[in-house]
């Protein structure tokens, strides 16, 4: 049970559509064969444009269920696994276009997750992803810090305090075109949008 959600899974949509905006930076920037990590409900589906296929994972029985429904409406073949994403049942290289969306967040070991992207990622595959991250403003980190426990247990495993894009890098990647989307201004959520590429 430790990765099912069903309320999470049946309010999620309701609950990230502030940061719907966010994911429109990066999704319809993927092409070819396409890896989402974390596709939950399918939130980024409607967002895709250029891509020959896609594959998605979630390790949430409840998310994918309700996923399943609006994949079946996309112009190209899709498949959801119900999966983590630190052993991923894919080939070396098989994917063009890996993309990531408020999930490196939750992801028990998501250097592990980060590496199996970069193994099934073809060289000079594309990485695109949108995160919320731990505050630079050492006050806003500090609560951070402290609020991380109990948001976890009520928002399914999220971290309010990964630093997200330091993960990518430390992971092997080369990031590049990083920018803020909510700039930091004494929020929780500071969220940063960037593409790495697998060298």
């Amino acid at each position: 049970m430790g990765d099912e959600h069903p309320w999470l899974a049946a309010t999620l949509d309701v609950v990230m559509r502030p940061m719907y905006p966010a994911r429109r930076f990066v999704v319809p920037e993927a092409t070819g064969t396409v890896l989402e990590v974390g596709v939950g409900t399918g939130l980024n589906f409607g967002l895709y444009r250029d891509v020959t296929a896609l594959e998605g994972i979630d390790p949430d029985p409840h998310m994918l269920a309700r996923a399943r429904v609006r994949a079946a409406d996309l112009p190209f073949p899709v498949g959801l696994h119900q999966t983590g994403a630190e052993r991923m049942p894919f080939a070396d290289g098989h994917f063009d276009t890996a993309v990531i969306t408020f999930t490196l967040c939750t992801i028990p070991d998501p250097a592990a997750a980060l590496a199996e992207v970069r193994r099934v990622l073809r060289a000079g595959g594309r990485l695109l992803f949108v995160e919320h991250t731990r505050s630079i403003q050492p006050l806003v980190g500090g609560v951070q810090d402290a609020l991380t426990p109990l948001w976890k247990k009520i928002g399914g495993g999220c971290h309010l305090n990964r630093r997200a894009v330091e993960l990518v890098r430390a992971a092997g990647f080369q990031v590049r075109e990083t920018a803020a989307v909510w700039r930091e201004r004494w929020t929780l959520f500071p969220v940063y949008r960037a593409v790495a590429w697998k060298p």
